[in-house]
């Protein structure tokens, strides 16, 4: 699941409605829309996106928060380590192979402590 995917669920969830309804209501398939939520989908179209925003009808922060968590939420990302040190595509090839076998926990430790040291 993707953290876009993730907050779609939640606030579909919190106001009971289907994923068919929705889907529906968004003009797109159920299929699709439950790739987008499981993370088998990438980020949605600009267009889409506004389209969710319209349909929840929040406001401009929550909205703000969507787009933010649609341009983090692709599910299969490229990483070029070209041109940087080895321990770049070192740690890149790490994090594809082994991502996965990661904790929740290891991961939201691994994140916090690389936006730490990027600021």
């Amino acid at each position: 699941m993707t953290p876009l995917g993730e907050k779609l669920r939640h606030m579909r969830e919190e106001r009971g409605v289907t994923l068919k309804q929705m889907a529906e209501a968004l003009r797109v398939s159920s299929a699709y829309l439950s790739a987008l939520e499981h993370g088998r989908r990438g980020k949605p179209t600009w267009m889409l996106l506004q389209r969710i925003v319209a349909y929840f009808n929040v406001i401009w922060d929550e909205a703000e928060e969507l787009q933010r968590l649609a341009e983090i939420s692709d599910p299969k990302i490229t990483i070029d380590t070209g041109g940087m040190a080895p321990q770049a595509t070192e740690l890149a090839n790490r994090l594809a192979r082994d991502i996965g076998r990661l904790s929740p926990e290891d991961l939201e430790y691994i994140s916090s402590e690389v936006t730490r040291r990027i600021r």
